[in-house]
C-alpha cells in the first residue's frame, strides 16, 4: 500500500509562484506514473500534470503548460510541481496521486489512478 503526502499548498497571490510536494511511503515502480490533480469548488476533479517514473515523459492540462513544472526526486520517492505565474483560477485542493501502470488507462481519468493522498489547499487571491 502506497501512501501519499501533500505538502507546500497556501494563499498567494496572482503572478505569484508556489511549489507543491509529494512525498511517497516507497518507491515507485519502474512502470508507474505520479501526477496531480485539482478539484475547484463546486467542480469536478480535473487532471493538472503528470510525469512517468522511469521515462521521464511529463504530461499537462492546456490551462497549465507553460506555467507549470512537474517533476521528480527519484532517490527521495517525491513528486513536485512548480507553479508559476498564478491565477485566480488555478485555486483549488491539488492531489497527488499515483498509478501503477504508465501505459494503462487514460491519464486525465481519475479512475485510471490507484493512490491518492489527502490534498493540498492553494489559494490565489489579491
Amino acid at each position: 500500500q502506497v501512501q501519499l503526502v501533500e505538502s507546500g499548498g497556501g494563499l498567494a497571490q496572482p503572478g505569484d509562484s508556489l511549489r507543491l510536494s509529494c512525498a511517497a511511503s516507497g518507491r515507485p515502480s519502474g512502470n508507474s506514473a505520479m501526477g496531480w490533480f485539482r478539484q475547484a469548488p463546486g467542480k469536478e476533479r480535473e487532471f493538472v500534470a503528470a510525469i512517468s517514473w522511469s521515462l521521464d515523459i511529463a504530461m499537462y492540462t492546456d490551462s497549465v503548460k507553460g506555467r507549470f513544472t512537474v517533476s521528480k526526486d527519484n532517490a527521495e520517492n517525491t513528486l513536485y510541481l512548480q507553479m508559476n505565474s498564478l491565477e485566480p483560477e488555478d485555486t483549488a485542493i491539488y492531489y497527488c496521486t499515483l498509478k501503477n501502470n504508465f501505459g494503462s488507462g487514460s491519464i486525465e481519468r481519475q479512475t485510471s489512478w490507484d493512490y491518492w493522498g489527502q490534498g493540498t489547499q492553494v489559494t490565489v487571491s489579491s
